[in-house]
Order: C-alpha cells, then structure tokens, then sequence
C-alpha cells in the first residue's frame, strides 16, 4: 500500500497587504496518518475551513505546504480525494441518485458502478426509497446523508470532511462512522471537523485545536489528557472539605463528601497519598485516583473558551 499520510507544515493564508494584512491561518502544522482520524478542532472563525480549503488546493497559501506520501501534493492527488465543504455542492433541483451517478462518472466510475454504490449506501443511510427525489424535497439532514454519499462514493484515497455530522441524527451517525471505518482499514487518511467534542473524543486517533489561526495543542487524546497538570479525585463518606487544610495539596473543587485537587508545587504523590490516608482515616476514604481531563476540558484550557 502506498504511503497516503497527509502533512501540513506551516499552513499561512493572509488576506489584504500593509497594516490591514490579516492572518487566517498561520503556521499550522499537523500529520494525517493513513488509515487513522483526525479530529479538527475550533471555533467558528478558528481557520479549520480555511486550511481544508488550502489543502484540497481550493485556496492558494501564502505560505507553507501539503505533503502527500512524503511529497508535495499534486492536482491528481487532489483529485482522488473525498472531500465534504462546509457550504454543500449539490444540485438542489436534481433527482439524488442521478446526480450521485453524474458525479461518479466525473471521477472515472461506470455509470453502472455509481449507481450500485450510490444505492447501497443511501440505502444504509435511510434513503432508499427516495433515490428518485429532488435533493430540494429532503430536510437538510437528509440533505447531509446525499453529500456524504457524494464524498465517499468512489472509494477515495483520502477524506476531508468539514462539519459531516452536523444535522445528523444519532442512527444516521453511527451508519456514516462505519463506512469512514471501513475506509480506515483500506488505509485511508481521514480529517473532519466538529463541535461535537464527545464525538471527536469517541471516534480520533488524533486530534488537532486550531484557535485564532494557530495550533495550540495537537495529538493523541491520551497524549494530550497526560500533557497537563494532574488532577486526583478523592471521595470519602464525610465531607471532603478538611483537605483544604492539608499540605501539599491545591484543592480545585469540593461538593460534599468529594473533591478534586492538584499538587501543590515541589509536592509528590506518594507523600501526599501518605498524609490523606493517613491524616483521613475517621473520614472513611473510598477513593483517591488520577482523573484524566475530557477532551472539553483540554479545549477550553488550549482557547480560554
């Protein structure tokens, strides 16, 4: 299998000159490793459309560049992309499986062939029994289900899919992961975006946080919860609020019998695992473990959102 991993090094786009120059994205660096996802974190406004946009060639960088299997990426690359925009392309006034079967042909399918695949996975996705419907007549959730057909339709040798899950019900969501599933096992190099942070965190191998234009955390979900500062959660049968009075420790929240709390600095665990247990006998301890944060609490630290 040839070596699909995307890189992006040092992504600029500036709009305007002088002093009215702005940055929309500046210097953004990440890997999208073949058969792997990639969550795209951020704000509206963060850059993620703005740097798919660059990579799929639909807007020239001012700086930086693509790689494609450790080369600069080409037009034909491109072309065997899948790709989802943010503002969707199809023809609202077209019946959906003709204008699926029209799109696989523009990328070399058999008109046969289109139509076979189209069926099959709009038939997955709930919507075989309006192939022959305008896409104008369906809700804009269904909407959705036709332009992820459209990205996966001829088998593509990477994805970028920007917002793909929004409007989607929870069913029409578990179907769209397994078909990006199945792509993964042949290899290839999956990156969407989202607010959907339980989602991201569920679904990523890695996940890229793109704030203001810039990269402000980037790696595996595990990599980037063990990154920040360590927090313990204690539970007890008395309340927990004695630990405030404890050295070593910075209690951060307490609610009734629990709390949670950091060390203090120059203190180390084993001393004040010591000093609870032992200072907190009468309290009936239950518990006291390393909590990881959630991928929400790594965005909002990384964006002060």
């Amino acid at each position: 299998m040839n070596d699909r991993t995307i890189e992006v090094h040092d992504l600029t786009k500036v709009y305007g000159s002088g002093p009215t120059a702005t940055a929309a994205v500046e210097k953004v660096s990440f890997t999208v490793e073949p058969g792997s996802m990639t969550g795209f974190l951020g704000a509206n406004g963060a850059g993620k459309t703005t740097t798919m946009r660059m990579i799929m060639g639909l807007l020239e960088p001012t700086a930086g560049q693509v790689l494609y299997g450790g080369r600069a990426i080409t037009a034909e690359d491109r072309a065997n992309f899948g790709y989802m925009p943010e503002e969707r392309g199809l023809y609202p006034k077209q019946a959906i499986l003709a204008q699926l079967v029209y799109l696989g042909q523009l990328r070399g399918m058999s008109a046969s062939t289109a139509r076979s695949v189209a069926t099959e996975h709009l038939t997955e996705l709930g919507l075989g029994e309006r192939l022959n419907d305008k896409l104008e007549s369906l809700s804009l959730g269904n909407q959705q289900r036709v332009q992820i057909v459209a990205s996966i339709l001829h088998q593509p040798t990477a994805l970028i899919l920007d917002e793909p899950f929004s409007g989607l019900d929870p069913r029409a969501v578990d179907t769209m992961v397994s078909m990006m599933r199945e792509l993964m096992r042949t290899g290839v190099p999956i990156l969407f975006s989202s607010h959907q942070l339980d989602l991201v965190d569920r679904l990523c191998d890695r996940v890229v946080i793109l704030h203001g234009g810039t990269v402000r955390a980037a790696g595996s979900a595990t990599e980037l919860r063990e990154s920040g500062t360590p927090r313990y959660l204690y539970r007890g049968g008395a309340d927990a609020a004695w630990l405030r009075e404890l050295p070593g420790v910075r209690v951060l929240d307490v609610s009734g019998t629990d709390a949670v709390l950091e060390l203090a600095p120059g203190a180390d665990l084993p001393s004040v695992r010591h000093q609870i247990f032992s200072s907190g006998l009468e309290h009936d301890i239950q518990e006291f473990s390393r909590q990881l944060p959630t991928l929400g609490d790594i965005y909002r630290k990384v964006t002060g959102q």
